[in-house]
């Protein structure tokens, strides 16, 4: 029954927008980049994530057509990102509305029901309003790295079997032979599950996130890779709380197209479950005013190459 219903459901979007620190000086005073910073129009916290090399993708390929073969990935800028997924309420502090389904989760609840077009527009809107800052999703390099948290753990830290207790997704669906019998029902509010190492919340499940990406093959180049390849479809991460624990690892890979939002057709046909997002702002690391952050997480390890 799970399954049939699984194959009549797409994907919840979580938008993650990063915020990317630009101009990192070699030799800067580490002490004087924050790690945190609020964003005065929205109130998103953001968490400043440092540079570094990981492993991104999945030792065990998933049975489709989503490849994520594991190779080695460098990011050498610092940026920060969202603590949370960007709220109901955070959006509509930017756009006068919120178009979630779920509006009666309150303005603490993840914005969902969001296409990429529209995550651009708020975007837009949000970059008018912070004069100094640049808000952008993140990167399918990026966002894998601040889902890890500096481990090769399959969900970050030293989590390698997700429970209930860590992460809002459906468990009754067995995955690597684990299952449980919780399942709520709904997003839950922003921060209702524990923090990763890096300081990020509901990197696991929740909503999907979009990111900034097209879906691409993974290409040869391992140092600050972008998605770019003129395909028609952007390429979300994260999971949610309609699937199971194999959506909600760091490596997964799923995919909508940019206008998709609500429910619409998905990576496996059918209705598709609304979508939400997280935010992020940036400010160049030269400059002398605080740094922006919003609600999205990243890895919290510290920023400028000496």
């Amino acid at each position: 029954m799970i399954r049939a219903i699984r194959q009549r459901t797409v994907t919840w979007w979580r938008v993650v927008a990063l915020l990317l620190a630009t101009a990192c000086t070699p030799g800067a005073d580490r002490s004087s980049i924050p790690d945190r910073w609020i964003d005065p129009v929205t109130g998103m916290e953001l968490v400043l994530v440092g540079p570094g090399a990981f492993r991104m993708g999945l030792s065990r390929q998933p049975d489709e057509l989503r490849p994520a073969p594991p190779h080695e990935v460098r990011l050498t800028r610092p940026f920060y990102l969202g603590r949370f997924e960007v709220t109901q309420g955070q959006w509509r502090r930017v756009t006068g509305r919120a178009p979630s389904r779920f509006a009666e989760c309150g303005d603490r609840c993840p914005v969902e029901s969001v296409s990429w077009l529209e995550v651009q527009a708020f975007l837009a809107r949000l970059n008018e309003l912070s004069p100094g800052q640049r808000y952008r999703l993140p990167t399918e390099a990026e966002w894998e790295y601040a889902c890890r948290a500096g481990s090769d753990a399959r969900y970050g830290g030293v989590v390698d079997t997700l429970r209930p207790h860590l992460a809002n997704y459906d468990s009754r669906i067995p995955f690597d032979g684990v299952a449980d019998t919780v399942f709520v029902g709904s997003p839950t509010p922003v921060g209702s599950y524990a923090a990763n190492a890096v300081g990020l919340h509901d990197m696991a499940a929740n909503v999907w996130e979009w990111t900034d990406d097209e879906y691409c093959p993974y290409g040869t180049s391992s140092v600050d890779p972008r998605g770019r390849c003129g395909t028609d479809t952007i390429v979300i991460r994260g999971g949610s709380w309609y699937f199971s624990a194999d959506a909600a690892r760091c490596g997964r890979r799923y995919t909508h197209h940019r206008g998709d939002s609500g429910f619409s057709l998905g990576p496996q046909g059918g209705e598709g479950v609304p979508s939400g997002l997280r935010l992020g702002a940036a400010r160049g690391m030269a400059s002398p005013a605080p740094f922006v952050r919003a609600s999205c997480s990243f890895l919290r390890s510290r920023i400028c190459p000496a």
